[in-house]
C-alpha cells in the first residue's frame, strides 16, 4: 500500500497499490480532505478560472466569483488593468461586492463605508477623524497598510485566471503547448455572450471533474447524443493528454462515422423506436474548423471545462460549495463576427447541453447517484481500468478512462500523496 503524506488527517488516507486505477471513495465525503483541498489545490500552485474577459470589458467593471470557497472579485481599473481581489473588507471581513457584476468608480463596504479603488487600495472610511474632535482612528492609522487582499491574475485567450501562488509560471506554461493551442482554436477571436445558467449538483466537486473527463459515459447516459449521432464512440476521435496529465481534450468527428456492431449488441440507443426529432434543424451545422472535429471537451485542472458541440461553444466552471455540493456554471458564447443566422443556430444548439433536460440534467443526476452510493463506504474504491491502466494520449478509442486517471495523477501530485 502507498499512504498519503498528509499528516493533518486524523486518519491517514490509504491509497491502493494499483494507483490511479483505484480511487478511494473516502475522497468524495471526508470533510478533512475537502478542507485540505482548499489549501493545497485552490489556494495552491494552480491557475483557477475566474471569469471571461468579456465580463469586465470597461473601466470600472467588476465580476464576483470564487477560488474554491474564497470569494473573489475581478475588476478593471481606469487604466484598463485587470485585478483579482479577495472579496473581503480589510476592516471586519464583510463582503465588499454584493452584486454578481456591475460598474463602479469605487468599491464600498456597506457595513462601515470603507471605500477602495478598483485595484483594491483603501481610499477612505467614514468618521476616520471622529466627530467634533473625538473618536476616530488613531493618529498613526495608515490607509496604505489596509487594502483588499490581491491575488495574481492573468488573461489568456479571453479567459481570466487567478492564483494565490506568487511563483506560478504563466498560464500558457501551466496549460502546456497542446492545451494552449486547443484553447486558442476555440477562442481565437472576439467573443460575445449568448446566455448562461447555473445549477446546484449534490455531489463532491471531484465527481464532476471526473465526469468531464469520462469520454465513454455519453454513449450510455446521454442516449440523445447516440441516437442522433452527435457524439458516439464509433466516430473517429481520440484523447489528448497534457504532458503533466491533469488537463485533457476529448474529440470526435461526426462526418467520419461508421456504426459499430457493439452498439446494437449493447442496446445503447433508441433506433428500435424509430426516434425522430420534431425540429431536426437542431442538428444542422456548418464546418467551424478545418480539422473535422465536431465535438470536443477540454478539461483544465482543477475546475474548468470548454466544450464545442456542433456549433455550440460553452465554457463550464464548477465551484465547490461543501464536501457534497457543487455549483456548475454554463457560459454560452458566440463570435463577434457571427451573422444573425449563426447566432440563432448557436443559441438553439445550446439546448444540446442546456437546462432543457439533456446533458446538464443527466450529469447532475448521475453524479448525485455516485455521491449517495459511495456514502459510508470510505474503505472501498472505484475501479478505473477502461482502456487500460496507462495515462497516455490515444487516438485508438474513446472507450477509455485515461483522462480520469490523468486527473487523479495530478491530484495525487498536488495533494502530496506518495506514488
Amino acid at each position: 500500500m502507498s499512504i498519503a503524506a498528509i499528516d493533518e488527517l486524523s486518519e491517514p488516507l490509504v491509497w491502493p497499490e494499483e494507483g490511479v486505477t483505484r480511487i478511494p471513495f473516502r475522497l468524495f465525503s471526508d470533510p478533512e480532505i475537502y478542507r485540505l483541498e482548499q489549501e493545497r489545490i485552490f489556494r495552491g500552485p494552480v491557475w483557477n478560472f475566474l471569469c471571461l474577459e468579456i465580463d469586465i470589458p470597461n473601466p470600472g467593471d467588476f465580476k464576483t466569483t470564487h477560488v474554491g470557497e474564497v470569494p473573489i472579485v475581478v475588476t478593471r481599473d481606469e487604466e484598463g488593468e485587470v485585478h483579482g481581489l479577495i472579496n473581503r473588507c480589510a476592516h471586519k471581513g464583510a463582503l465588499v461586492c454584493l452584486k454578481e457584476r456591475g460598474n463602479a468608480k469605487m468599491l464600498t463596504c456597506v457595513y462601515h463605508s470603507w471605500t477602495y479603488d478598483m485595484g483594491g487600495r483603501l481610499k477612505g472610511l467614514a468618521f476616520r477623524h471622529g466627530l467634533r474632535g473625538k473618536g476616530g482612528m488613531p493618529e498613526d492609522f495608515d490607509l496604505a497598510r489596509h487594502r483588499m487582499e490581491p491575488i495574481r491574475v492573468e488573461v489568456f485567450s479571453g479567459l481570466v485566471f487567478g492564483t494565490f501562488d506568487p511563483d506560478m509560471p504563466s498560464v500558457e506554461s501551466y496549460l502546456g503547448p497542446v492545451m494552449s493551442k486547443f484553447i486558442r482554436r476555440n477562442l481565437d477571436r472576439p467573443l460575445h455572450r449568448l446566455g448562461m445558467h447555473s445549477q446546484i449538483i449534490h455531489n463532491n466537486w471531484k465527481l464532476y471533474a471526473e465526469n468531464l473527463r469520462d469520454s465513454y459515459h455519453a454513449t450510455l447516459l446521454h442516449t440523445f447524443y447516440t441516437t442522433f449521432k452527435i457524439n458516439r464512440l464509433d466516430m473517429d476521435g481520440g484523447i489528448i493528454m497534457a504532458d503533466d496529465k491533469w488537463h485533457h481534450v476529448s474529440y470526435a468527428k461526426r462526418a467520419t462515422f461508421d456504426e459499430a456492431e457493439e452498439y446494437q449488441k449493447a442496446d445503447v440507443h433508441s433506433d428500435q423506436f424509430d426516434s425522430k426529432l420534431e425540429g431536426p434543424e437542431l442538428l444542422d451545422a456548418w464546418d467551424e474548423f478545418d480539422d473535422g472535429i465536431t465535438h470536443s471537451i477540454q478539461a483544465v485542472f482543477p475546475n474548468l471545462g470548454i466544450h464545442f458541440t456542433l456549433n455550440s461553444l460553452c465554457v463550464r466552471y464548477f465551484a465547490p460549495r461543501g464536501v457534497d455540493q457543487t455549483e456548475l456554471f454554463w457560459h454560452y458564447l458566440g463570435y463577434d463576427d457571427d451573422d444573425e443566422a449563426k447566432t440563432a443556430m448557436r443559441v438553439m444548439q445550446g439546448n444540446l447541453t442546456g437546462a432543457a433536460g439533456l446533458v446538464s440534467l443527466e450529469d447532475g443526476c448521475i453524479n448525485e447517484f455516485v455521491q449517495r452510493g459511495t456514502a459510508g463506504s470510505g474503505d472501498r474504491n472505484a475501479f478505473i481500468e477502461m482502456g487500460g491502466r496507462d495515462v497516455e494520449s490515444s487516438d485508438a478509442s474513446r472507450a477509455t478512462e485515461v483522462a480520469i486517471r490523468g486527473f487523479w495523477t495530478g491530484y495525487r501530485r498536488i495533494m502530496g500523496i506518495e506514488a
